[in-house]
């Protein structure tokens, strides 16, 4: 039960979990537009994915200066569910359809 209760502590955080949501319906997404989508400073978005990845929750992949984060394939049934849950029942929540608003419209800098 430890594993599933770190699991829980990491996505108790709202940041975290709207990620996580964000992440389960989009794909793959550049840091730069996960944090236009969350209205938060990029430094904010990459310390909370960082933990998320620390975690196992998400993988990373850099593409030139750019960080692209994507969901972890699920190690067992519990995450296979929880990734299930945030597509099919959080994506009617007011707060992850306005991210999904913003995230539609963001685009990374030239940097």
């Amino acid at each position: 039960m430890e594993n599933e209760a770190s699991l829980f502590k990491v996505l108790a955080d709202p940041t975290r979990l709207r990620l996580a949501v964000l992440l389960s319906i989009r794909g793959e997404t550049c840091v730069c537009m996960l944090a236009d989508a969350l209205d938060a400073p990029e430094y904010r978005i990459s310390r909370h994915l960082g933990i998320m990845r620390s975690a196992g929750v998400v993988e990373a992949r850099r593409e030139g200066t750019w960080m692209h984060y994507k969901l972890s394939g699920a190690r067992n049934r519990l995450e296979k569910c929880l990734q299930e849950c945030f597509r099919d029942c959080l994506a009617d929540h007011e707060t992850v359809k306005a991210d999904m608003e913003r995230l539609s419209t963001a685009a990374c800098k030239a940097g």
